[in-house]
């Protein structure tokens, strides 16, 4: 649990923390776009190597970014097997009954597997780089034009700032309850399926218990306030987009275009699948 570090903010000094929030949003949308509609190994190179050089600038620690991803390692892992095994085109490389491997299959199953690991290393970048106050600012006003048709822009921002925040606390507290039931005898990794589901089922009790406690503390403190929603609320701190945002958008886009000319002319000749 301790290697979840969605919602998590590593506090330092660097240009890409002094962004405004609105642009490193917009930015992250861009990034998984592009790695999505990338079509080939060298863009996703071109996008890891983009994401290496925002964590360098970012002074974020590698091994901080890249901890995320043993969390989800089943996921990756669930994901390649799938691909190898249900992709079928191609020459055969290995075949045992209904089981068949091909050349094509494997290479789609890591073409995906690299494409899911950037997708959460760069979507990570996002919550390392942008407190959840800034988030929910960032947010709110990316939103806002929407309060026209009756979107609730700055609930649905509080909503998704308080959900983040929530991870690492969640986090810690099912480590908590794990070492507490560990020491009562609890196996959650040994054993038959059926006594590892009953140790299951007494952590998910307590940790639905202390989940629903905390957001009624949250809410009582929210009403103590008076806290009736965004509506004629002031900031302390406006949001500005100055230069640093401009050259940002501009570095972007120069990765974008490199993508786009990548899928034109790369992949339609090393077209994976």
């Amino acid at each position: 649990m301790k290697d979840i570090t969605l919602g998590q903010y590593y506090p330092v000094k660097s240009p890409v923390h002094s962004l405004d929030p609105r642009t490193k949003i917009i930015l992250t949308v861009l990034l998984i776009v592009f790695v999505f509609i990338s079509k080939t190994f060298a863009g996703l190179g071109i996008c890891a190597l983009f994401i290496l050089l925002v964590d360098f600038i970012a002074r974020i620690p590698l091994k901080n970014l890249l901890k995320s991803l043993k969390a989800i390692g089943f996921i990756i892992f669930f994901t390649f097997l799938l691909n190898l095994f249900f992709f079928t085109q191609g020459n055969a490389v290995f075949e045992y009954g209904i089981i068949k491997i091909t050349d094509s299959g494997i290479t789609r199953a890591v073409f995906m597997a690299i494409r899911l690991i950037l997708l959460i290393v760069g979507a990570g970048l996002l919550t390392f780089t942008t407190s959840p106050i800034e988030l929910t600012d960032g947010l709110e006003r990316l939103f806002t034009p929407l309060k026209v048709i009756g979107f609730p822009a700055h609930e649905i921002a509080m909503m998704m700032s308080i959900a983040l925040r929530f991870i690492p606390i969640l986090s810690e507290e099912t480590d908590k309850i794990m070492k507490a039931q560990s020491a009562r005898g609890a196996v959650f990794d040994q054993g038959k399926l059926t006594k590892r589901v009953k140790a299951i089922v007494a952590l998910l009790i307590p940790l639905l218990v202390s989940a629903f406690h905390r957001a009624l503390e949250l809410a009582n403190a929210m009403e103590a306030r008076c806290y009736h929603g965004g509506e004629g609320r002031t900031r302390l701190k406006v949001l500005k987009m100055t230069k640093k945002d401009a050259l940002a958008f501009a570095i972007m886009g120069i990765f974008c275009l490199i993508i786009v000319v990548d899928n034109l002319i790369l992949s339609k000749i090393f077209l994976v699948g």
